[in-house]
């Protein structure tokens, strides 16, 4: 069976196994649960706010509290906090995040249980300037970070002290950027040169993150760290988050884009969710992301991939598709609204797929989230409906109907043995079974104006359609494909996370040429219409 050399299997869930680390009492990696995390935003030097604001995180759930300690004064200060902590009765570790100052880092490491650095500024200042390195040049560069960074590495060792190497896109050093540029290679090195000095002294106490704003860079440059870490024999865990995520709904669904990508391949051991609210509101979103693969192991078998990739899970490239009607090539992806469960399909109707109709002016307002498609299924439109839309029918109403702008949506059996087609686009709904049947590669070979939808009902969706992808690309066929990812019995907080990772995983892979979300009865349409957007 195919594998990256970043997971255990594209197809079959599992976790990725990494090494144990101490963390006070609360381990992490190995067989440990996936623990989640935040941090204060309250001044460290002010110990009751500090305090208070912890032990809000903690009562929702966090597992270790991150503190900020940019000089030495902070990092003598949390001994004060811990030690009111510990008066208060929690006992939950502490983490000091250093920036630039590697004395508070080594003060800080001596009162908490794990402290993190960055390795583009903690020996390094920056200068942004270009610099050509010799190779001789490049190792004296090398050994004066040694120098800077092995006391605190010493003291690590000697108080049984964590440490995690947190790599950040929007900071790497100048020495990296002159060697490496702005890429997932040269976050990834970043973090290696100060875990090979790490283990030089004999200390593996060590988690790592590599953290973007962008859910893509970070999606490439954590499987990139697995894959270098694997090929020098290492297995340490990793924290997993998207920095300056946002707020509301755009944060949640920016976090989960890059975290959730992540978890569904087994990556992770810890995570944190990096909201612009309170900290203690950002436990119960990675709760809810880290929740969803407590019983994923178990879930139905998807066909194994026994061929290498048709694509790079390390970089961005979109498939490529023939154009079909405004779906696939180099067009943006498409939405498609689903309105089949209305009771009758008006003008007012067409606000939840982004479109207001006046009617003192008898005229449309089309908004930026206006949908390419509305689906009706069987719910005929009798109106005139606004030139940007397009609408689909269950197949049998639309050759009843056959107006412009609306096209059939077939079932796959159904467009086997039909002899009723639109001229232009065609949507062909295929489910797991259907694209593994024997069936499948002679309709692939005929389809020329068709527009495939996917759907499935695996508990582990994304591998499952990521997999559906696979096994066209390995055809060669060039058909759009639209993702269709059905969500029953979930509040619109749980659509948003989860699809948020099952959409996002696929298009950040560069799969899929549109999305069609469904939800239950406690979800309206214009929601999933605007998580769609």
């Amino acid at each position: 069976m195919y594998s990256p050399l970043y997971c255990n299997s594209l197809t079959k869930y599992s976790r990725l196994l990494t090494r144990e680390v101490t963390i006070g009492d609360v381990p992490l990696g190995a067989h440990h649960p996936i623990r989640v995390q935040s941090m204060t935003t309250t001044d460290t030097m002010d110990t009751i706010a500090t305090v208070e604001q912890s032990i809000r995180m903690i009562d929702a759930g966090c597992e270790y509290v991150r503190i900020t300690a940019p000089s030495i004064n902070e990092a003598k200060n949390l001994e004060s906090i811990k030690k009111e902590l510990h008066k208060r009765g929690y006992q939950t570790p502490l983490i000091a995040d250093i920036h630039f100052t590697p004395n508070a880092a080594e003060v800080a490491a001596r009162i908490v249980e794990k402290v993190r650095i960055n390795p583009g500024n903690f020996a390094d200042k920056k200068k942004f300037e270009e610099i050509e390195y010799t190779h001789a040049a490049y190792a004296q560069e090398l050994d004066r970070i040694r120098q800077r960074f092995v006391p605190l590495v010493k003291i690590c060792k000697e108080y049984g002290t964590a440490m995690r190497i947190g790599t950040n896109h929007g900071s790497l050093s100048d020495r990296i950027m002159s060697r490496y540029g702005d890429t997932p290679h040269g976050m990834v090195e970043s973090a290696m040169e100060f875990l090979r000095i790490c283990e030089a002294e004999n200390y593996f106490n060590i988690v790592l993150s590599m953290k973007s704003s962008n859910p893509q860079v970070m999606v490439q440059a954590y499987r990139l760290l697995i894959q270098q870490m694997h090929s020098e024999n290492m297995q340490y865990p990793l924290h997993l988050g998207v920095t300056e995520a946002g707020e509301g709904e755009d944060g949640r669904t920016k976090s989960a884009a890059g975290i959730g990508t992540l978890l569904e391949d087994g990556i992770g051991d810890t995570v944190r969710v990096s909201l612009t609210e309170d900290p203690e509101f950002e436990i119960p979103v990675a709760r809810e992301l880290v929740a969803r693969y407590n019983l994923r192991s178990g879930h139905e078998a998807i066909p194994p991939i026994t061929k290498e990739l048709p694509y790079s899970p390390y970089e961005w490239k979109r498939r490529s598709t023939i154009a079909i009607n405004n779906i696939g090539e180099h067009q943006v992806p498409r939405i498609v609204t689903d309105l089949s469960k209305a009771t009758k399909i008006t003008p007012a109707s067409l606000f939840a797929a982004g479109y207001n109709y006046s009617q003192n002016l008898d005229k449309w307002n089309i908004g930026d989230q206006a949908a390419d498609y509305i689906y009706t299924g069987e719910l005929l439109v009798d109106f005139e409906i606004p030139g940007t839309l397009n609408i689909i029918y269950n197949h049998k109403t639309w050759a009843e109907r056959n107006q412009k702008q609306t096209y059939p949506l077939f079932t796959f059996e159904d467009y086997l043995t039909t002899k009723s087609f639109s001229p232009d686009l065609n949507f062909v709904i295929i489910n797991d079974n259907n694209i593994y049947s024997d069936e499948f590669l002679p309709f692939l070979q005929k389809a020329s104006t068709i527009v495939l939808i996917i759907e499935t009902n695996n508990a582990h969706t994304m591998a499952a359609l990521r997999r559906m992808f696979i096994e066209m690309a390995t055809h060669g066929s060039k058909i759009p494909v639209i993702a269709k990812l059905n969500y029953k019995d979930l509040t619109s907080e749980q659509i948003s996370l989860h699809a948020s990772t099952d959409a996002g995983g696929l298009l950040i892979d560069g799969f899929g040429d549109g999305l069609w979300l469904t939800g239950g009865k406690e979800v309206n349409t214009l929601t999933l219409n605007r998580l769609s957007f």
